[in-house]
């Protein structure tokens, strides 16, 4: 979704609540909790009447850190969310003078705790991506109501795959995503099986943790960053780190499952019939036995709706 009318501007309707700078931050030995105001910290009562917005850091598995983005923080967890694998790692906590990091093995988060609002990722010490000024908030939409988002920074030239099946281009610089499944066929941006997660080739992933609809700005709405935004007033995402993009998938994969193999047959050669045929006993078996009198291997043959 596109809260923005051009870089400057919000769209007729939005209002915007962004993380401005960091107000009260906690920390324990596993995790971190932010709570930054939506304006500048002037006085002791810049706080009061004034919009907050909490990120808490942890980590489900190494590599991986989590954020969670709210406005209004739920005290019980939700009904229905994504099912995680794996024991929590051992993970590093280290609060400076203007910043507070958290480290999974050889991924690492860390958030400004003076001056203006930055998000930072880093990668065997590399920084990966950044949210910074209007990057993290709550966004009211007149007439459809609230959400929340998060945009990271690409870096130049970084390309970003995956959303699940799509059947627009490969790379997804330059699309808007709406990861919602819906039967609209294989030549338009609706997709049948959609999967909130993107890879890079800049050494992350990102994963938003939403079973509901996630509205994906890749490079569409700022050109130099990935926006991601879902209904209410809070959601949970895990930036994963590769550094290569199987590196990735497999973290991916171990955070969220791993299907069974499936059955040797089904990695055969599948023969279709078509919508448009006009098909009968006939024309099937014809169709089954010319692969057998060509000696081409045939492990399933599929039959069509109109059959």
């Amino acid at each position: 979704m596109k809260f923005n009318d051009g870089y400057w501007l919000l769209r007729e309707g939005v209002t915007a609540r962004y993380a401005v700078e960091a107000f009260d931050v906690q920390t324990d030995a596993t995790s971190v909790s932010v709570a930054a105001l939506s304006r500048r910290l002037e006085n002791r009562g810049s706080h009061l009447n004034t919009p907050t917005i909490t990120v808490d850091l942890s980590s489900p598995a190494l590599d991986v850190v989590t954020v969670r983005v709210s406005h209004m923080v739920q005290q019980t967890p939700p009904g229905v969310r994504f099912v995680r694998n794996g024991e929590r790692p051992e993970v590093l906590v280290e609060r400076g003078a203007d910043e507070v990091t958290l480290r999974s093995g050889r991924v690492g988060a860390s958030i400004a705790t003076a001056g203006p609002w930055t998000l930072r990722f880093m990668g065997d010490d590399r920084e990966l991506c950044t949210a910074a000024a209007r990057s993290t908030g709550s966004m009211t939409v007149a007439g459809d109501g609230d959400y929340t988002m998060q945009r990271l920074t690409l870096p130049v030239g970084a390309s970003v795959y995956g959303l699940g099946e799509r059947f627009t281009a490969l790379v997804k610089n330059g699309q808007v995503v709406e990861s919602w499944n819906q039967d609209g066929g294989t030549a338009s941006e609706q997709a049948y099986k959609a999967i909130p997660f993107f890879l890079t080739d800049a050494g992350f992933g990102v994963f938003v943790d939403s079973p509901g609809r996630v509205s994906f700005e890749v490079g569409s709405e700022v050109v130099s960053a990935v926006q991601f935004s879902v209904p209410g007033d809070s959601f949970e995402y895990h930036v994963i780190y590769g550094p290569g993009p199987r590196e990735i998938l497999e973290k991916y994969t171990a955070l969220t499952g791993r299907p069974a193999l499936p059955p040797q047959w089904s990695f055969g050669l599948w023969l279709s019939t078509s919508f448009t045929t006009e098909y009968d006993e006939q024309t099937v078996s014809h169709f089954v036995d010319g692969m057998a009198d060509r000696d081409i291997p045939l492990s399933v043959f599929h039959f069509d709706c109109y059959w």
